[in-house]
């Protein structure tokens, strides 16, 4: 009995911590601030939650900014026809997403544009107008 309790105990607590971890778009991102970001892949971090792609581009005043974009669930950008090996540091991208409630250089993806001009859809589920929605 109680190797049963401590597993339960154990699979909430784990549990608990994921659902901290993961949050709704709406949270974080303002759909009325769409922003697109040309620039060169910095880093692409295919990790779960959520996958993180990183984009040295300028900013309005013309000065160097680093760009953090959160994306869909590794499994979630499968599916769509994503590869760990899509993006590589130095790719040329063109990346329009929604930007963070803050200001912050931080957006969720919505559209990737590849450079020979192919794109991807690159958000979560629930960002506004995704795929299948």
């Amino acid at each position: 009995m109680s190797r049963i309790l401590f597993a339960v105990a154990l699979l909430a607590a784990f549990a608990g911590t994921r659902a901290l971890a993961h949050h709704a778009f709406a949270a974080e991102y303002d759909e009325s601030k769409l922003v697109t970001v040309e620039g060169v892949v910095a880093k692409f971090e295919w990790t779960n939650p959520h996958a993180w792609l990183y984009v040295d581009a300028k900013d309005e005043q013309g000065s160097a900014a680093r760009w953090s974009f959160e994306m869909g669930s590794p499994n979630g950008l499968r599916r769509r026809g994503w590869r760990k090996e899509a993006l590589k540091a130095g790719d040329r991208i063109t990346i329009d997403g929604y930007r963070a409630k803050d200001g912050r250089s931080v957006a969720n993806a919505r559209i990737v544009t590849f450079s020979d001009g192919h794109t991807l859809f690159g958000g979560f589920q629930s960002t506004p107008r995704a795929p299948g929605k």
